[in-house]
């Protein structure tokens, strides 16, 4: 990511203008800060502007990306605008559920615009008695459906590796593509 030079940027604080008397009507010393004001206008620029720099919506779109890694999000280049924008916004939200189905649901309807399901809760056991026996290890599955959403089609590669990234260690997830929203889904309600 780079902040270049704009031609013609005026700067806020012409530093010729800040010179003693002595250097007021000096040409040399006049065309010398005026180079300076010109690698340094933008530098202003971009320290005026800064709490626009921090904000994904209206962010340079190649600080976006930059953005999104400071929360944890996932940005991919192939995507729109929009679509990186709205997944920085939202990074710290996701953040915030992974791990949990609905965390789950979200990631994968924003980030690669499919809808799912997730059926089972991956059987986590716990024990309120202190020192008592450590439960029995968990064998139930979570199964997650996905079909296809916003996206015309689903990238079954890209699932599994969504899936595998979000789904909490201690619980083994299978993916199922289906080719349209199953029956008892609720979607189109």
């Amino acid at each position: 990511m780079s902040r270049a030079a704009i031609p013609g940027l005026p700067s806020r604080h012409p530093i010729g203008g800040q010179l003693p008397a002595l250097y007021a009507e000096d040409d040399f010393a006049q065309r010398f800060t005026a180079g300076l004001d010109t690698v340094l206008a933008p530098v202003f620029s971009t320290l005026d502007n800064l709490p626009a720099y921090l904000d994904p919506r209206v962010a340079p779109a190649d600080f976006v990306a930059w953005l999104a890694s400071w929360v944890g999000g996932v940005d991919d280049p192939r995507w729109p605008a929009e679509l990186r924008r709205e997944a920085a916004v939202r990074a710290m939200e996701l953040h915030r559920r992974r791990g949990t189905a609905r965390g789950l649901l979200e990631a994968l309807d924003l980030i690669l615009g499919v809808r799912a399901e997730v059926v089972g809760d991956g059987s986590a056991l716990w024990s309120r008695t202190p020192g008592s026996e450590l439960p029995p290890a968990p064998d139930a599955e979570i199964v997650v459906r996905v079909w296809p959403g916003r996206a015309a089609t689903v990238e079954e590669s890209r699932v599994h590796e969504l899936v595998r990234a979000l789904c909490p260690v201690h619980t083994r997830c299978r993916v199922e593509i289906l080719p349209a929203a199953p029956a008892d889904s609720g979607e189109g309600e």
